[in-house]
């Protein structure tokens, strides 16, 4: 007997068999049992998620003598001719290669007949979006008034190239791409029952490669099954598929999110040399990057990411080690980038250069927040120092009334990591101060030296993230509070050898820079 392929073996037969449409198949189910059949369907989404295994159920479901809860009984001889194709009440045609209007014609002379043995002529026309402009219109008035015998069930893949007209005399269901999470559990039932072996981790990556289609896992299965045998090695699995390791991806995250280009170009040799397509690789990093940003600001990233929960953790936790703002500046770039790799002769080279400047990244600003800064420096330059007491414009003010325990050090040092992870610029503005005190309610800072950094955080927006910040890392009735020193006026400060000029100290604090030469 000749070898099925598992797409085959493993159609679904009733409509509870249909993984991830359960919104369709309730529908035609319930249709079913109350008698209330539209003369015509369409059913629109993306390759291997149903639609032509629906369709042929339904044209088994009209015409089955015993239908069970409206489900086809399978076992009569209208049932299992319409599995094995070769009933001659339904009919299914190919849009592309019957596109026509000769074909058309002469469906429309075949509809007058009577079914043979069932009680509809049921016509499947899967791709229908093919049929030529003039086929569409010799459809349209059989399509609205057909015999009462008469089915019709479209299928494609594009339905906006589908006439309205024709989508007005339908009844459109959508199908949806299938979840990792449901293509996983179906292809392990396969697996379990054709005795093959294989892991959790290589039935996940066929899942994702499969894009949401049954279908298309299911050959893939197949493809993995015909090399390796009954026992799937993972490793012989990204050798037949060609799939990037997912963990190189993970690891070139992870490379730039440090700032690693020695390891970026590691990454690049070890792709050239295990003959990775290197665009597909970039379109990789491109997904994953979007990954990490929708880890960061959805409230489910679980449910739009429909990734594994190892790979979850681990772009979470990249995520936030990275900040959204270092993660919408690295897409950005990727996305700009993505057509010089494209249309260059040595994408090895491109590659190279994206992935260096990626990592060097986090060391550039945007062009506009360097003028947004300059604009800072300009105003605050032209400032002076302001007397000394209690901080002015700043709803939390330094009461005096509650004891304040002086802080180890630890706390401080650990709120400052935290806060680097969040506004390195914010972090760099804080890191030479010590807090005087730190309560369990509290934090009073001093105010500063510099012009700049004196008042930095009068901006009610950077005081606010201040305060964001603590309270995000102390808890929610946290307080930030700033005292002033006294700042002698009228005095020139000593730019001896040793000394640098305040406000020069004020550029390097928001630039994130430092001296190389006094020379």
């Amino acid at each position: 007997m000749p070898y099925e392929v598992f797409a085959r073996t493993w159609r679904p037969q009733v409509f509870e068999e249909v993984i991830g449409q359960e919104h369709i198949t309730k529908t035609l189910k319930s249709a079913l049992l109350s008698d209330r059949l539209a003369h015509a369907y369409l059913f629109s989404g993306a390759r291997g998620v149903g639609k032509t295994s629906v369709a042929r159920i339904l044209a088994k479901a009209l015409n089955c003598p015993n239908p069970q809860e409206g489900n086809p009984c399978n076992a009569c001889t209208s049932c299992t001719d319409i599995t094995h194709g070769s009933s001659v009440d339904v009919q299914e045609i190919d849009g592309a290669s019957n596109r026509g209007i000769d074909e058309i014609r002469n469906l429309r002379e075949n509809i007058r007949y009577l079914p043979s043995h069932g009680t509809y002529r049921v016509y499947i026309i899967d791709e229908v979006h093919m049929l030529t402009l003039p086929a569409f219109n010799a459809l349209l008035k059989t399509l609205e008034e057909p015999p009462g015998h008469v089915k019709f069930i479209f299928a494609t893949t594009e339905p906006h190239k589908v006439p309205p007209t024709i989508l007005s005399r339908c009844q459109r269901f959508d199908f949806k791409r299938i979840p990792l999470s449901k293509i996983q559990e179906q292809i392990k039932k396969i697996t379990e029952s054709e005795g093959i072996e294989i892991s959790d981790p290589s039935l996940s990556i066929i899942a994702r490669q499969a894009e949401g289609s049954m279908r298309d896992a299911e050959s893939l299965l197949d493809q993995v099954v015909s090399f390796t045998g009954a026992k799937v090695e993972d490793a012989q699995l990204m050798e037949v598929l060609g799939i990037i390791d997912r963990d190189l991806i993970f690891k070139t995250t992870q490379a730039i999110i440090d700032g690693n280009a020695s390891t970026c170009l590691d990454i690049v040799d070890e792709i050239y040399r295990y003959g990775y397509e290197i665009k597909e690789y970039y379109r990789e990093l491109m997904a994953q990057f979007r990954n990490l940003i929708v880890s960061l600001l959805a409230q489910e990233p679980s449910r739009i990411l429909d990734v594994p929960d190892n790979e979850l953790n681990e772009t979470k936790r990249q995520a936030q080690q990275a900040g959204i703002e270092r993660l919408l500046q690295a897409l950005n770039f990727l996305i700009n980038r993505e057509a010089d790799l494209r249309y260059t002769s040595n994408p090895r080279i491109a590659l190279e250069a994206i992935l260096l400047k990626l990592s060097g990244l986090k060391e550039y600003l945007s062009f506009d927040d360097l003028i947004g800064k300059l604009d800072v420096l300009e105003q605050r330059f032209t400032q002076s120092a302001a007397d000394g007491g209690p901080r002015e414009g700043i709803d939390e003010k330094a009461s005096g009334s509650e004891a304040m325990v002086p802080d180890d050090g630890k706390r401080w040092n650990a709120f400052l990591r935290y806060l680097s992870s969040k506004n390195r610029a914010m972090a760099n503005i804080l890191k030479e101060r010590e807090p005087s005190t730190i309560a369990e309610d509290r934090m009073e800072l001093p105010y500063g030296k510099g012009s700049f950094t004196a008042s930095y955080f009068d901006d009610p927006d950077h005081f606010e993230q201040l305060v964001a910040y603590a309270r995000e890392f102390f808890h929610a009735n946290f307080k930030v509070i700033f005292t002033k020193q006294s700042v002698a006026v009228g005095t020139e400060q000593d730019t001896g050898n040793n000394e640098v000029p305040e406000q020069v100290n004020d550029i390097l604090d928001i630039f994130e820079g430092k001296i190389i030469s006094r020379d």
